[in-house]
């Protein structure tokens, strides 16, 4: 067990929230294997619609590490987390966007998906799907999660000489949609097209995939064990550098 001196920073996990409860159980899960690898207690503030908010909990846990349980880098990453943060002597990592953890995430989830199908049958055709963000670079984790995903799955020789066709969508506010996306694939003879979700928990995107008629659709990502492989390593990398920070100071 790591990390469990007395005196070690908190850590705070920064989540959106939702109305959903299942939303809630999943992080409950993530926060139960994130304190079981490292040790240290975890609390979770939230950006919208649940409380404790994630105000309350820096208040609560000054000068902690704020980790960004978020796959992209859009509105909430760059504008607000910094706003709410200001003043309050919390270091932020970076949030969890491009990180091959999550992709190797969504290839077990993939693989759960294709199994209800049949013991023997894969996707012919992945859609990486996000909720989708206005913010110029807000897509981008997802994008990066569609290729990696591509590697992986050529690794696995999912498709023998030729590669899975692996493509990213958004449901909001970018293009392209996950109906154009199932469209185009479908369009170019693929008939079993997966929907691989590049969401954190259950919710009202995680519905709408459910029905948007893909052939089978992927569970949300939060309580994979690597996901909170990648959240301790985050963490564990920020108390480093502001350790070695102070011991400069000191010198």
């Amino acid at each position: 067990m790591r990390d469990s001196l007395e005196g070690s920073a908190m850590l705070v996990l920064a989540v959106h929230g939702s109305a959903v409860p299942a939303a809630a159980r999943t992080v409950s899960r993530l926060v139960a294997t994130i304190e079981a690898l490292s040790g240290v207690h975890a609390a979770v503030g939230h950006l919208d619609v649940q409380r404790p908010s994630l105000a309350d909990a820096v208040r609560a846990h000054p000068r902690a590490v704020v980790v960004p349980l978020l796959l992209g880098d859009g509105y909430h990453r760059r504008v607000d987390l910094p706003a709410v943060l200001e003043g309050t002597g919390c270091v932020l990592t970076e949030g969890l966007s491009g990180a091959w953890e999550v992709a190797r995430a969504l290839r077990s989830r993939l693989r759960e998906a294709e199994r209800r199908r049949g013991p023997y049958t894969r996707a012919d055709a992945v859609v990486v799907a996000r909720a989708g963000s206005s913010r110029p670079g807000g897509n981008d984790g997802t994008r990066t999660c569609a290729a990696q995903l591509a590697a992986l799955l050529d690794r696995d020789g999912d498709a023998g000489p030729e590669p899975v066709p692996v493509v990213p969508a958004c449901l909001t506010s970018a293009g392209p949609t996950v109906a154009e996306a199932l469209a185009s694939l479908r369009g170019a003879g693929y008939r079993r097209v997966a929907l691989g979700a590049h969401l954190l928990a259950p919710g009202r995107f995680s519905r709408a995939l459910a029905g948007a008629g893909a052939w089978t659709v992927s569970e949300p990502l939060a309580d994979d064990p690597g996901v909170a492989r990648l959240v301790v390593d985050r963490y564990e990398s920020a108390r480093g550098t502001r350790a070695l920070r102070a011991a400069r100071l000191a010198c």
